[in-house]
């Protein structure tokens, strides 16, 4: 690439950049009817009373107890024999989907007392109508949150696998780590299955928090958009989702702007009517709440300032975690199971000193900026993109990451593409606003085919033509839409490949390219362009930090007797640094309130003694002792930017370098020629 490039601070637009009000006209909310609906709810609330009037339902057995319940939120009373409002008219199923089944919760014998013998609805009948239609139960979801509504031994019995996921009902849509352990439960079950078994999932009446799963379930493993999901569910399973906020908590989700022509449906008959408070108002629904209910959370709309602890994404199912693990270990071609301690199998760079320095001299050599920013690996899957951190810890994201084979608008992720980079927080010189990147420098699997033996630049030119292009194709064309549905401005972060360029332009790159950076940057790095990926420590991948940001990283305890202690890791145990002390300089907190924590600490030369600079919460352990041993070399060997520029300026003018330079120099401008047409 290389020569002739603009080394500008900012990244070019053509990498996921393009601003989004540039794109499409500003989007603003659609106008609820707001006059109607009230209009509505009061003609029916004076229908309700008038009824009231005449003739109360008998079966409100026990008013005085149930709107005691929802007077005093405190209290931990609850008649658990009491069957849930609406339950009796509510329709049992829906139509399947796919192979999933929508429900009400079916009732235990013990509510029979409750239920006209001609209405009950029990796991027994639910079982036998899906036989008669040919369909055996193999899993049941329950979503609601409590488990006195039935006995699972009778399900046990048939062989059908029960799980809970316990979802509020009131107030709350279900946590996005319960989305996606019930997506993770549906894909195993069908993945591990020989028969064609279909799946019951309930919560109390089986349209929100049911539809709502669904929906998630059907966004991830289908190309569609949430108001297709929403009308297919809604067919499936009349009348759909019926809460509001669960309907703009998927378009929120999933970054889709809703249509001004979607109407949330009206909450059903068999709802409204089945039990009414003291003013004629359809009950508040309880939806099987044991304990007392949960307010929803105040949005407050702050501005909050981004930083590198900030922790992405949502959890996941352990054993989920497990198996992406495994897949990258398997894939980086590492034998260490996972099971127990798992280390982060990424790539590492050493330290630069006189020693390693000779590689230069040896092999062909690219170099970028070292951002100072928090290193993740990203898989990307048909379901989502999830960040894998330095202590192994894998949490969902999402984004959008679209296949070449899938192009157009709702094309499908990649089935299994593993790549390495570097989150950083860019600050808007003119705004001052943030604006969270990641900067993809590798890519180890591409689409379940491992890529790291090939050589480096092959792997970078892949990682633009199969992860970015794509990418930026499929946001060109919904923005050029007349739908354009999908917003990309919503998405988490955005997205670029990280550049790379000859050891010819590391002069410039050092003296313009790095001081007008919109995110800290502390070095360089130097990548062999024909070199593999290695996992771990990369003996071959060199770093060069300024002689103040040498740093390491250390497990700061103090002892029994209040000393102070540094621990570094030798052989996956806690080794002691004896004579080596931190000062805490220009912060207010006691040197206790770090204790236990991974402190990156400077080196004084002038004081002999380590500087705190922060807190590694994106780490569990120490660096290890080699580690150590490498960054001290370099700090003793002092390769200031002028004798690095020095020794640059004399490499490459090696024949291995020179003749390189040329061809690539060549192909550079060919390729800026081709885009410019």
């Amino acid at each position: 690439m290389i020569v002739g490039m603009d080394l500008n601070a900012f990244p070019l637009p053509e990498d996921d950049e393009d601003p989004y009000e540039t794109q499409i006209e500003h989007y603003s909310a659609p106008e609820e009817h707001v006059e109607s609906a009230v209009e509505i709810s009061r003609r029916e609330r004076e229908e309700r009373r008038k009824r009231l009037r005449s003739d109360r339902p008998v079966h409100i057995s026990q008013p005085v107890v149930y709107d005691h319940f929802y007077q005093n939120r405190n209290s931990t009373f609850y008649d658990k024999s009491r069957i849930p409002p609406g339950w009796l008219d509510c329709p049992a199923v829906g139509k399947e989907i796919g192979c999933i089944i929508p429900s009400k919760v079916p009732l235990g014998e013990s509510y029979n007392d409750c239920v006209p013998p001609g209405k009950r609805y029990s796991f027994k009948q639910a079982v036998h109508k899906q036989e008669v239609l040919g369909r055996k139960l193999g899993l049941v979801i329950d979503l609601t949150n409590t488990s006195r509504y039935y006995q699972t031994t009778d399900l046990k019995k048939k062989g059908i696998k029960h799980v809970k996921i316990q979802c509020r009902g009131r107030d709350a849509v279900p946590e996005n780590a319960s989305v996606n352990t019930f997506v993770y439960e549906v894909s195993q079950f069908l993945l591990r299955q020989k028969s064609n078994k279909y799946i019951l999932v309930h919560c109390t009446h089986g349209h929100n928090r049911t539809g709502y799963m669904i929906i998630h379930y059907l966004m991830r493993t289908q190309p569609m958009s949430v108001t297709q999901a929403i009308n297919f569910f809604s067919e499936a399973r009349p009348p759909g989702i019926y809460k509001p906020d669960y309907i703009d908590a998927l378009y929120a989700f999933y970054h889709e702007r809703r249509p001004e022509s979607l109407v949330c449906p009206p909450t059903p008959e068999w709802k409204r009517s089945s039990d009414l408070d003291l003013n004629g108002e359809a009950a508040a629904d309880d939806d099987d709440d044991d304990g007392a209910p949960t307010a929803l959370p105040e949005n407050h709309e702050t501005d909050v300032m981004l930083t590198n602890d900030d922790v992405l994404g949502d959890e996941i199912p352990h054993d989920q975690q497990v198996q992406m693990r495994q897949f990258c270990y398997q894939q980086l071609k590492l034998n260490t199971g996972v099971r127990g301690h798992a280390q982060f199998p990424g790539s590492h760079p050493v330290s630069l000193n006189r020693d390693n320095l000779q590689l230069l001299r040896q092999r062909y050599y690219y170099a970028t900026w070292k951002a100072d920013g928090t290193r993740y690996m990203m898989l990307i899957t048909i379901d989502g993109c999830y960040l894998i951190d330095r202590s192994f810890n894998i949490r969902r994201v999402q984004m959008r990451f679209p296949c070449w084979h899938n192009k157009g608008v709702g094309g499908m992720n990649h089935p299994l593409t593993l790549l390495d980079g570097e989150m950083i927080i860019d600050t808007l010189p003119d705004s001052r606003k943030q604006e969270r990147r990641y900067l993809i420098y590798d890519m180890m699997v591409l689409n379940n085919e491992p890529i790291i033996e090939r050589p480096f630049y092959e792997r970078w030119k892949m990682l633009e033509k199969e992860v970015i292009e794509p990418r930026n194709y499929e946001r060109h064309n919904i923005y050029q839409s007349r739908n354009p549905y999908y917003r990309f401005d919503l998405e988490p972060f955005r997205v670029r490949r990280k550049d790379f360029w000859l050891l010819s332009t590391v002069n410039k790159v050092l003296k313009e390219f790095i001081p007008k950076l919109s995110h800290e940057a502390d070095g360089l790095i130097f990548q062999g362009w024909d070199d593999p990926y290695v996992p771990r420590t990369h003996e071959g991948l060199l770093k060069w930090k300024y002689a103040q940001l040498n740093s390491v990283d250390f497990l700061f305890e103090i002892g029994s007797d209040d000393h102070e202690q540094l621990f570094l890791h030798e052989r996956g145990r806690k080794k002691l640094m004896e004579g080596n002390t931190a000062e805490f300089r220009e912060v207010s907190d006691p040197p206790s309130s770090f204790s236990g924590k991974i402190i990156e600490c400077s080196w004084d030369p002038d004081r002999q003694v380590w500087v705190y600079m922060r807190i590694r919460t994106d780490k569990s352990t120490p660096n290890d002792i080699n580690t150590y041993r490498k960054v001290m070399q370099s700090i003793n060997d002092n390769i200031t930017e002028e004798i690095l520029l020095n020794e640059i300026n004399e490499i490459i003018r090696l024949p291995i370098y020179a003749d390189r330079i040329r061809m690539d120099s060549k192909a550079h401008l060919h390729t800026n020629s081709a885009r410019r047409r």
